[in-house]
């Protein structure tokens, strides 16, 4: 469970404040889906939660519309709330920052990672414009590769300009998830990625490090990533082996 469990006289479990009550609610609920708590697959009612939680109807009301966004559950009118079965199976949120071993934890291996190369280079006209630099300017490339046991899922290379980076760092601090390295050693904070998924033939160095042959065809992730100033930070390019790891998510009707 993601919060601290505080039992008082009434045996109301009581949340605390940080992080939000809706998000420990929602953790909460979500948690007991998982370990499939609920009779039937049927959510109880927002009262009962919030009385067996501790909070109010409007922080459960919350909740469970965040769940309901993510395809955790779904709402039969005049029926109830229920798990929505087939959303489970969504393991990633792909409209959310996270990290390559958080995503291959949910998807039930366990991660490591290894640094493949880190280089600096100037930077071409294309991530040029993309980043907002100047011709000549140095980009600090990282490559990275993220493993289950020995196999080599994801491949990723980031594109940072260097003129960002203002404080010392060492080799292994490149271990960091790229954003927690941008805000310790460049005081750069990301706030969202531009993204867009484009098919590739894997060749040469791709092949290689996802031990794969030739000419397959994989799904990339090519994101750029802006500070909360709106800035572009970074250029990241991520390479999915399909046959190891699928992302899914829900499209609705608008």
């Amino acid at each position: 469970m993601l919060f601290e469990r505080v039992w008082v006289s009434k045996r109301y479990l009581m949340l605390k404040r940080n992080p939000s009550l809706t998000d420990q609610a929602k953790a909460h609920i979500k948690h007991q889906i998982l370990e499939n708590k609920f009779e039937a697959d049927r959510i109880p009612s927002e009262t009962d939660l919030a009385e067996s939680l501790g909070v109010s109807r409007t922080t459960i009301r919350d909740a469970l519309s965040r769940l309901e966004n993510e395809g955790v559950i779904y709402r039969k009118q005049g029926s109830g709330t229920f798990v929505n079965r087939p959303g489970l199976r969504i393991k990633s949120r792909l409209e959310e920052i996270w990290s390559y071993k958080a995503v291959l934890e949910d998807h039930g291996y366990v991660p490591s990672s290894r640094v493949l190369d880190v280089r600096t280079e100037p930077v071409g006209p294309s991530l040029a414009d993309e980043l907002d630099l100047s011709p000549g300017d140095e980009l600090l490339i990282v490559e990275k590769l993220f493993l289950e046991d020995e196999l080599p899922v994801i491949l990723a290379v980031n594109h940072i300009p260097e003129k960002l980076i203002e404080e010392p760092y060492k080799a292994g601090d490149l271990e960091l998830p790229v954003f927690e390295f941008l805000a310790q050693f460049g005081q750069q904070h990301l706030s969202y990625y531009l993204s867009e998924f484009v098919p590739i033939l894997a060749g040469g160095s791709i092949a290689n490090n996802l031990n794969i042959p030739g000419s397959t065809p994989l799904l990339s992730l090519e994101e750029v990533g802006y500070s909360e100033e709106n800035t572009p930070i970074l250029k990241a390019c991520s390479y999915f082996r399909d046959d190891l790891l699928r992302l899914r998510f829900i499209r609705r009707k608008a």
